[in-house]
């Protein structure tokens, strides 16, 4: 995956997502991350939670389910599920870029988490099709517009200065 630029019309659409889901799923806390374990954005009660330990042993979660896919012959596992005494985790891909990360207690359930996590996957995934899009036009923008020093060369610089 290539590292993508993040918006800012689309970052507020990613946390207005987050902030639904985490409403609509009555989870505690519900964060996005990218796969080399950044945090990109979070909704909910983060107090007393180390978000960026959070974020990349939760990559490297999914890097080792992948492998562990791997080894069976699966593709990949799309949604894993860690349940607790006091609390869940459940941890989901969106458009193979990011996870999704729901963090939910006895207040809610698993079946009402999948179903509010599929809905926000969904509309996740079309905004990170408008990421990528503008993405790709503004780098066709700045290829046709290239820098006029673009030809010169270092035997060019160094010709000028020795006369």
């Amino acid at each position: 995956m290539a590292d993508l630029v993040m918006y800012e019309e689309e970052y507020e659409q990613i946390k207005e997502i987050l902030a639904r889901l985490q409403s609509d799923s009555n989870s505690k806390i519900v964060f996005l991350v990218d796969k080399n374990g950044q945090q990109i954005a979070a909704h909910g009660d983060m107090q007393g939670v180390d978000a960026t330990s959070l974020a990349s042993l939760t990559a490297g979660n999914v890097a080792a389910t992948d492998g562990l896919a791997k080894l069976i012959g699966e593709k990949e596992f799309s949604i894993l599920f860690h349940e607790g005494e006091r609390d869940n985790i459940h941890i989901s891909l969106v458009a193979q870029r990011v996870i999704l990360v729901v963090i939910f207690d006895e207040r809610s359930s698993l079946g009402l988490v999948r179903l509010r996590v599929k809905k926000a996957s969904q509309e996740l995934e079309k905004t990170f099709e408008v990421i990528v899009t503008k993405a790709a036009a503004e780098q066709s923008r700045e290829g046709r517009f290239e820098s006029p020093f673009a030809e010169i060369t270092d035997e060019d610089i160094d010709s000028l200065f020795s006369e």
